[in-house]
């Protein structure tokens, strides 16, 4: 009960997060893409920001040897960058790009109720359900 309360006060923390940023408007993110036209800079100035408070916490986590709500930190094994993780990444960036959106602000954004941003999610899930029957399949 308790992680399950941590995780959705992070959750509602980062939600939080992405409305105050405007991060959960495809608008800014299609103006930050859009590097002829109208450019949009605030995304990079996010994401910049992001970064250097995880890379500090990051570490400081990492000293204390164990995880506040968990028995273990779950840490990423693979070092290397494959075909999936690369063919991953491109399907992703595309999607941002034509969408306007990555997963966790279509899903903020999907609580003011606008259509298409429904149709992203839902199209997101299916992605999902699709490699998951693949991955299913190849480790069969």
């Amino acid at each position: 009960m308790k992680r399950a309360l941590v995780a959705f006060v992070c959750g509602l923390v980062f939600g939080a997060g992405l409305i105050i940023s405007q991060m959960s408007n495809p608008a800014k993110v299609i103006g930050f893409l859009d590097i002829t036209g109208k450019w949009d800079p605030s995304l990079a100035l996010v994401m910049g920001g992001a970064v250097v408070v995880f890379g500090v916490l990051y570490r400081l986590a990492l000293r204390q040897g164990t995880p506040l709500f968990a028995p273990r930190f779950s840490l990423p094994e693979k070092e290397s960058l494959d075909a999936p993780l690369m063919v991953g990444a491109l399907i992703f960036g595309v999607g941002w790009g034509l969408g306007g959106f990555c997963p966790g602000p279509a899903i903020v954004s999907a609580a003011f109720g606008d259509a298409r941003v429904w149709a992203f999610v839902a199209a997101m899930i299916a992605g999902m359900l699709v490699y998951r029957i693949g991955l299913r399949r190849t480790h069969d």
